[in-house]
């Protein structure tokens, strides 16, 4: 038989397997990943593709980096630690995050990823506060757990009946006017927790004006309510400063991790918080992880941490310098409907007018060996690798423009 065909019966017989066993909340992209290298994936066919999605904000430092790999491949620790044990990687990786993060968050939270860690966070407030009511960004993503869907779209009310009652819902554009609504619901005394990215990439990367979070952030302090900043997504880098955070001058009270934590490299997430909520929580409500900052785990993120922090200004001083070649190129390109491109560092939404329009242009860019990520039928994502290359983004953007007409 002839060895393609071989391969076309072999990637049938996978995706038929994948089709009946594999729970999936969409239908599988016809692509079977076996390799990934810097800011290229690689299919069964051998077929190489640039990643502008890298894991959506995932692998920030790109894929296959040696030194981290090697410092996951000579772990020699146990195989598993029972969370209330101690175990010296955690305590180190804690410490570093408490001297990078911002404001004065100082104690982390272990959790398996971004959900778990807004879960464990959404909890933390009302153990805190004694208040159940949220306020958060309509359309945002904060994972999928009852409560992280509760401060998520309206869509998941729609979709099932018990999830928190009392979570309000600010919708953009984030400006002077949305920030008097929060300080408008915030001033009722009720609120337990503002949640929001500081800047949310789910919407399509849309950027709040700095004189939003000027008045959250002092209304929140005013009225007795936590901010929590989720950089899950927005963390180590992707907008071109260590946390989203820094951009609007924010000191959340508590801020969650996830993604580009371990940068692929393993499977981890954190709520980090400030010590005066730290003593409320601490043995005073149940939080515990199984396999949260699982030795393995531990090590990945410590490795791609270092690799990071080591690397630091070059590599922000990168995706900077990107992002303005990013922004360039995006800003003249020729799309057949209004288009409006945001960017800060390297996170990247375009939002068209056209309905469908740059769900056809993703699936373009696909054929032709570019990933990027659709958002619904009105937005693309990119997040291309904090180190990617002059070369390799221009090879990308050379794609991406000749996929729309």
């Amino acid at each position: 038989m002839h060895k393609a065909n071989i391969l076309t019966n072999a990637f049938m017989r996978f995706t038929q397997q994948d089709q009946k066993y594999i729970g999936r909340d969409v239908p599988a992209i016809s692509i079977e990943i076996t390799g990934a290298q810097g800011s290229y994936l690689y299919d069964s066919t051998g077929r190489r593709y640039i990643d502008f999605v890298m894991g959506w904000c995932v692998g920030n430092i790109g894929w296959g980096v040696r030194e981290v790999e090697k410092e996951i491949e000579n772990f020699d620790g146990p195989d598993y630690v029972n969370p209330y044990y101690l175990y010296k990687p955690w305590g180190e990786l804690a410490e570093i995050l408490a001297s990078i993060a911002p404001g004065k968050l100082v104690k982390s939270f272990r959790a398996t990823g971004g959900t778990e860690a807004v879960e464990i966070a959404l909890q933390a407030v009302m153990a805190h506060t004694g208040r159940t009511k949220f306020i958060s960004v309509e359309g945002a993503y904060h994972g999928h757990s009852l409560g992280a869907m509760s401060v998520g779209m309206s869509y998941f009310h729609e979709k099932y009946s018990n999830l928190l009652p009392g979570c309000h819902k600010i919708k953009p554009p984030l400006d002077k006017k949305a920030a008097h609504e929060v300080e408008k619901l915030l001033s009722k005394g009720n609120i337990a927790a503002y949640i929001s990215e500081p800047i949310i990439c789910n919407l399509g990367v849309v950027i709040p004006d700095q004189e939003y979070f000027n008045i959250v952030q002092h209304a929140c302090k005013k009225y007795g309510t936590v901010l929590i900043a989720d950089e899950v997504a927005t963390g180590f880098g992707r907008t071109g400063k260590l946390f989203a955070s820094e951009w609007f001058g924010l000191k959340p009270d508590i801020m969650t991790l996830g993604k580009g934590l371990t940068g692929g490299y393993g499977a981890m997430g954190v709520a980090i918080t400030t010590e005066e909520i730290a003593k409320s929580m601490e043995f005073n409500f149940s939080f515990y992880s199984t396999f949260g900052w699982h030795p393995r785990n531990a090590v990945a993120a410590l490795a791609n941490l270092r690799y990071l922090l080591k690397r630091k200004k070059t590599i922000l001083d990168n995706a900077q310098a990107q992002s303005a070649y990013f922004e360039k190129r995006l800003s003249v390109m020729k799309f057949s409907s209004p288009t409006e491109v945001r960017i800060r560092g390297l996170a990247i939404g375009i939002e068209s007018k056209q309905p469908g329009y740059l769900m056809e242009v993703t699936k373009r860019c696909r054929e032709n060996g570019l990933l990027v990520s659709e958002l619904g039928q009105n937005a693309i994502t990119m997040f291309p690798a904090l180190v990617i290359d002059r070369k390799t983004a221009k090879e990308g953007l050379d794609i991406f423009e000749s996929c729309l007409w």
